[in-house]
């Protein structure tokens, strides 16, 4: 990918300046007469532990590939989010982040997104990267019988009685389509030990083990269509609408439109997709 020096600059010096040197033990510099908003340049250098002009070449545009250590230097001293270091490695030219800049990133999201699933009139949820249940609607929890929903939605779909009494067609249609995305989370969190755990019993459970073994391909569910046993309204489909917290990697909102009885009743709608003029 090719460097964006405009864009790189803007997010770095803007970020730079939020910084305060007294955090760090260091003098605030002065800038003709007047301070400086944050840290200088030549003190990046310094607290990164790098030799002299080497932040000064990566916010000018002028470090091509820049290792991916130095960037996570620089991403953790500045403070960034999860969307901004998406951000810094791909306006430094190395294109998507390889691994998420904070341990705990995907493990929180903004609290406002528990007003977000409660507009929602379809059932909707969001997990964290371990799969940790962390908002969900009513609607949501009236899929559930007493409204007991679960506190981790990959171990309730792949080894709870429950779980597998509800999705219908648990061992054809859900878990070969469910131990894929626990393949996935774990590529992405190779030490999340809630996850470890999970991979670990389905390793170990006879229904599963063949098809963990097995592998599969199938992460993604955003418009897919499974057979479920909901708690008020008796068997039928869901179909699956899936999103992504920008600053929470990992993390995902899910919504699921019900629809009651057969398969046969409704149609799948066609994608969306923009019109553009001749």
């Amino acid at each position: 990918m090719k460097v964006n020096k405009p864009a790189l600059k803007a997010l770095l010096s803007e970020r730079r300046d939020l910084i305060e040197p007294e955090d760090h033990g260091l003098t605030r510099p002065s800038r003709q007469g007047r301070r400086a908003a944050g840290l200088s340049q030549q003190q990046v250098d310094e607290l990164t532990g790098r030799p002299a002009n080497t932040y000064y070449r990566l916010e000018a545009g002028r470090y091509p590939n820049p290792p991916i250590e130095y960037l996570v230097q620089v991403g953790r001293l500045f403070g960034l989010n999860e969307q901004e270091w998406g951000s810094l490695c791909r306006y430094a030219g190395i294109g998507d982040p390889p691994f998420p800049l904070n341990p705990d990133s995907g493990l929180e999201v903004p609290g406002v997104w528990q007003e977000a699933v409660d507009g929602f009139s379809h059932p909707a949820y969001v997990n964290d990267a371990s799969w940790d249940l962390l908002a969900h609607n009513q609607a949501f929890a009236d899929l559930f019988p007493g409204g007991q929903v679960p506190t981790n939605t990959m171990r309730w779909m792949l080894l709870d009685p429950r779980g597998r009494q509800m999705l219908l067609a648990w061992k054809t249609v859900w878990a070969p389509l469910v131990l894929p995305q626990l393949r996935a989370a774990l590529s992405l969190r190779p030490d999340d030990q809630t996850l470890l755990q999970i991979a670990k019993e389905a390793a170990a459970d006879p229904d599963l083990a063949p098809l963990w073994d097995g592998g599969g391909a199938h992460i993604h569910p955003d418009g897919d269509e499974r057979p479920i046993q909901h708690a008020l309204n008796g068997p039928g489909h869901v179909t699956m609408c899936a999103a992504q917290p920008l600053t929470a990697r990992g993390a995902r909102l899910i919504i699921l439109i019900y629809h009651p009885g057969q398969k046969k009743q409704h149609t799948r709608l066609p994608m969306l997709r923009a019109r553009r003029s001749d």
